[in-house]
Formats: structure tokens, C-alpha cells, sequence
């Protein structure tokens, strides 16, 4: 009797464990797609303020 006891509580565990193990590899994709965006829109306020310097140069150029 303790043997399947014990047999079941390590299914339901390793159930368990497959589970979390998962739910931890979705987070952890979602996470690096996050982090992915996050480095685009960097990127891309980093060119948008070289755009508005340069601008800002040239009008104090032409004045």
C-alpha cells in the first residue's frame, strides 16, 4: 500500500513539476518577445532624437 502511495505522490509531483516547468518556459518567452520590443523602441527613440538634433542644427544654421 505505501509503495503506490508513494508511486502516485511522485506522478502527481513530476505532473506537477512538468506543469510549472511549462508555464516557466512561456514566461520565459514572453519575456525575451518584451525585451525584443523594448530594444526596437530604444532603438528607435535613439533615431527619432538623432533626426530632431540634426533638425535643431540646421535651423540654427540657417538663422
Amino acid at each position: 500500500m505505501k509503495v503506490k502511495s508513494y508511486k502516485r505522490q511522485s506522478e502527481e509531483a513530476e505532473e506537477l513539476s512538468n506543469v510549472n516547468l511549462s508555464k516557466f518556459r512561456k514566461i520565459q518567452h514572453e519575456l525575451e518577445e518584451a525585451e525584443e520590443r523594448a530594444d526596437i523602441a530604444e532603438s528607435q527613440v535613439n533615431k527619432l532624437r538623432a533626426k530632431s538634433r540634426e533638425f535643431h542644427r540646421r535651423i540654427e544654421e540657417e538663422e
